[in-house]
């Protein structure tokens, strides 16, 4: 049954939605909610760790009671780091169907997954007539654990009533994690943006796994559920279940690698809410200390070992797609730069890295440099030294020199070294993760194959329209898929630290490589 056509007459898109599935839930759907339903928290499993989930809501009939759960397995495990990766970290998962009584066991072995924690249902409904998945329904589980103990391996397991990962029989569907460490230590993570679902993501979904990062960052265009990208109700060929495909695809390497996500323009999909994150919000749990979790759920930001990472939403300073221009009145740039000047004074922070999706700084033949970045964004990362921005949004590899003001200050070859203190900013744009690739209007060049040239022509994307522009920054360009990969090794204070990044292509092979140091506190 749909809205009632006088109602819908008086109601936008997403108010029938709300309205829909609110209906909708009343009558078949387990929804939970920490805010109205409260937490549930124990401590006795593992010393020193607690979870808090929501208690889903008692229901009378409905479809839960018509599926046996032992036909139904859980899929699409993914991990995210709380706001303290030491001590916090939420599994999430889903399952096909409704299911009763959904949990998650952990434990510091494999064979002692002691206490059973319930998870918090987020059942996300489809309004019917909403492209090929109308009026359908996605089920997404999410367990918060929290008191964990630093530098610690768990191991975890998913299930519902009728599947239980501690049977002998589903110990292979164990997954597993680690906390950040205490102290300063060395680590890897990887970053890359604009996945979707393909042979090309899951390849490099693959060779992530093989660098054994302890994290990876996601900068925006996930799944490519809305393929138009433009944040519209009006838009076509959406299909929710996209995400089915792209949580199965990612499953491997999500299941025990924290998948950190920043939300891109085809991340808003505006059926769900006025801001078109709701979508969003039912499938990923990130940290919530960003400035306004209801408009900007991917802004956020969190420390491990000597570095802090900041996650960005440009769809709020965006003139190329400004679906969402200006959502936060300029709550998100107040808040990144405090958290730029709180990072950058503390004592055990050394590093700071951005990713976000819009690029600053890039010479696609498609999308290019966006100006509400260089108005918004880029005087704070001159202003407090950022060591390294990552971007997606084209489909290809392009590195920068170092820049500062929007000018060349040093030119950064394959193999050199940055030092944001005195030189400025290198920005990476890794957006060939999967989704078919765009074009240079310079010919490429990367490791082994250097075709250096003077200037490129590009354009950047401004209130106005496009104005074009010769540029001097581009130093690797590189057109096939690939991901970034940044070795941190800390150093005793007054003596450099350093920040090892890598371009790595899907065969494996290096494209690009260089470093950015300072001295550490």
């Amino acid at each position: 049954m749909g809205v009632p056509e006088k109602l819908a007459e008086r109601m936008s898109m997403a108010e029938q939605h709300e309205y829909l599935r609110a209906r909708f839930s009343r009558r078949t759907m387990i929804r939970g909610g920490a805010v109205t339903l409260g937490a549930v928290t124990g401590g006795a499993f593992i010393p020193g760790a607690t979870a808090q989930a929501a208690v889903p809501t008692q229901r009378t009939a409905s479809a839960a009671e018509s599926v046996d759960g032992a036909y139904v397995a859980p899929f699409g495990r993914h991990l995210a780091w709380g706001n303290d990766p030491r001590t916090e970290i939420t599994v999430s998962w889903q399952v096909p169907v409704a299911v009763k009584d959904p949990f998650i066991r952990i434990g510091a072995h494999p064979c002692d997954l002691s206490r059973k924690i319930p998870a918090e249902v987020r059942a996300l409904y489809t309004p019917a007539g909403v492209g090929a998945s109308g009026d359908h329904t996605q089920y997404y589980l999410h367990a918060k654990l929290t008191h964990l103990r630093p530098g610690k391996t768990y191991y975890y397991g998913v299930g519902h009533q009728g599947f239980d990962p501690a049977e002998p029989q589903l110990l292979g569907t164990l997954g597993t994690f680690t906390t950040a460490p205490a102290h300063k230590a060395p680590f890897t993570f990887t970053a890359f943006g604009d996945q979707g679902v393909s042979y090309h993501a899951l390849a490099n979904d693959s060779l992530i796994l093989g660098q054994n990062p302890a994290f990876h960052l996601h900068a925006g265009d996930i799944a490519y559920g809305d393929p138009a990208g433009q944040g519209k109700t009006t838009d076509t060929g959406f299909d929710s279940r996209t995400w089915d495909q792209f949580l199965y695809q990612t499953e491997s390497v999500a299941k025990q690698i924290p998948w950190m996500v920043s939300f891109g323009n085809h991340d808003m999909e505006a059926w769900y809410s006025p801001n078109g994150y709701g979508g969003e919000e039912a499938r990923w749990t990130l940290p919530d200390n960003g400035p306004d979790k209801k408009n900007l759920p991917g802004v956020y930001s969190f420390v491990y070992g000597n570095t802090a990472i900041i996650s960005l939403d440009p769809n709020d300073v965006s003139f190329e797609i400004p679906a969402n221009l200006g959502i936060s009145g300029g709550t998100q740039t107040t808040w990144f730069e405090g958290q730029l000047k709180k990072f950058r004074a503390a004592k055990d922070i050394d590093f700071i890295v951005v990713f976000f999706h819009h690029c600053a700084y890039c010479t696609s033949t498609a999308h290019a440099s966006e100006g509400g970045v260089r108005q918004e964004w880029v005087p704070l990362f001159d202003k407090y030294q950022v060591d390294l921005v990552i971007n997606g949004h084209n489909h290809q590899y392009e590195r920068t020199d170092v820049i500062k003001g929007n000018e060349v200050t040093k030119k950064l070859p394959i193999g050199g070294t940055a030092y944001p203190e005195t030189e400025g900013v290198v920005y990476v744009t890794a957006g060939a993760a999967g989704r078919s690739l765009y074009a240079f209007s310079a010919p490429d060049s990367y490791e082994g194959h250097e075709h250096e040239v003077d200037s490129v022509a590009s354009f950047v994307n401004l209130k106005d329209g496009k104005q074009n522009e010769t540029v001097a920054w581009s130093r690797v360009r590189y057109l096939n898929y690939s991901f970034l990969r940044v070795d941190v090794t800390p150093a005793p204070k007054g003596q450099y630290t350093t920040l090892n990044v890598q371009g790595i292509a899907e065969t494996g092979d290096r494209i690009d490589h260089f470093t950015v140091a300072r001295r550490a506190k």
